[in-house]
């Protein structure tokens, strides 16, 4: 992942809920046609293989009109794309999707509201548009969308309190929501809660099930931030043995050798830029954000022309996104910044 901090916990959220419905299809949904339309679309979605995945999903919505998964999936698909590409959301077509899925997750919810999986969608349509308000900047109602979604996965506990994926989500959001919150918890009332969140979700990898992949992939920057990379780096590596063309994988792995190995995080940092290369009408946002970690790396390594060489690289870039120019120029600034420095450095050396 490009970011840290807020960015990081915007990802971390966008993912909880992408690889939370990939729990469904590891408990197996009752009807065999969805699990099978499930296990396919998902499979390409973890492989990135983003239109295959939303062609299947598409094929779920209409095969199943009634169930709210075939819309849940295709909300799933296209922020998981957006999230990888550095995209801008469309959140008119999202909002579409979701408002869909919650009028027939509500029609199921009327006919059976004990059920585990009718709740289990409600919580994933609240989880999702919390996911989009918050990076819309729409703060209000990303917060009321997220208490919503925590009690819809608490009351999925209620019905079986050893359903794992409710686990997973409500052992992230303790970290997250205390790591946020460290400065105050000196208060009383405050609780910290992120060791028991990490014990959550280390309790939660041990279930040989896809939604190990969720609390792997948590843990991954749960524990950069944490200042635990060697751990970062052992699940990162773990995930990669089966997914190894996986970005969202590899951005963790390369972060977390930042702290332990700065020559191999610029090595893998190199992996990803060159996978990114093979995306086709890529808005460079990537790029960009790839080559500014490697000039920062190869500065603190002291190897400043690498370094002044990649800030050239970046500086010269040409993008045609006023989104993005507007998105980078905090970056940009601080690659002037970097230049400048580097040019005093070699200039003394010289």
């Amino acid at each position: 992942m490009p970011g840290t901090g807020h960015l990081v916990l915007y990802k971390s959220i966008a993912l909880v809920f992408i690889f939370a419905a990939i729990q469904l299809f590891a408990q197996n949904h009752p009807n065999p046609k969805i699990d099978s339309l499930l296990q396919n679309g998902i499979e390409k979605l973890l492989h990135q293989n983003y239109k295959s995945a939303e062609v299947v999903f598409n094929k779920l919505k209409i095969e199943f009109p009634k169930n709210p998964l075939g819309h849940i999936y295709l909300t799933a698909a296209k922020i998981a794309r957006a999230v990888d590409y550095e995209e801008k959301l469309n959140e008119h077509q999202l909002d579409s999707l979701l408002t869909i899925a919650k009028t027939q997750a509500d029609d199921l919810l009327d006919f059976d509201d004990k059920s585990l999986w009718n709740n289990y969608y409600d919580a994933l349509i609240y989880g999702y548009r919390a996911y989009y308000n918050s990076v819309n900047s729409n703060l209000i109602s990303a917060f009321a969308d997220g208490v919503l979604s925590l009690h819809s996965f608490q009351h999925c506990l209620e019905i079986d309190n050893d359903f794992n994926d409710a686990l997973i989500a409500i052992g992230i959001y303790k970290y997250w929501k205390s790591a946020q919150t460290k400065s105050l918890n000196w208060i009383p009332f405050v609780k910290d809660e992120r060791e028991e969140g990490i014990a959550i979700l280390e309790s939660a990898i041990t279930h040989d099930s896809y939604n190990q992949y969720l609390a792997v992939h948590s843990l991954i920057w749960i524990y950069i931030d944490n200042g635990e990379s060697e751990k970062a780096i052992e699940l990162s590596k773990k995930m990669l043995s089966k997914y190894s063309d996986s970005r969202f994988f590899r951005w963790g792995l390369a972060r977390a050798y930042e702290d332990i190995n700065k020559e191999k995080a610029i090595e893998i940092y190199h992996e990803i830029l060159a996978s990114i290369e093979q995306i086709n009408n890529r808005n460079f946002f990537n790029d960009i954000v790839l080559k500014h970690k490697m000039a920062m790396l190869y500065y603190d390594l002291g190897d400043y022309n690498q370094s002044s060489q990649l800030c050239d690289e970046i500086l010269n870039s040409k993008i045609k996104s006023n989104e993005i120019k507007i998105r980078l120029e905090e970056r940009f600034e601080r690659v002037k910044n970097l230049k400048e420095e580097l040019n005093e450095k070699l200039e003394n050396n010289n």
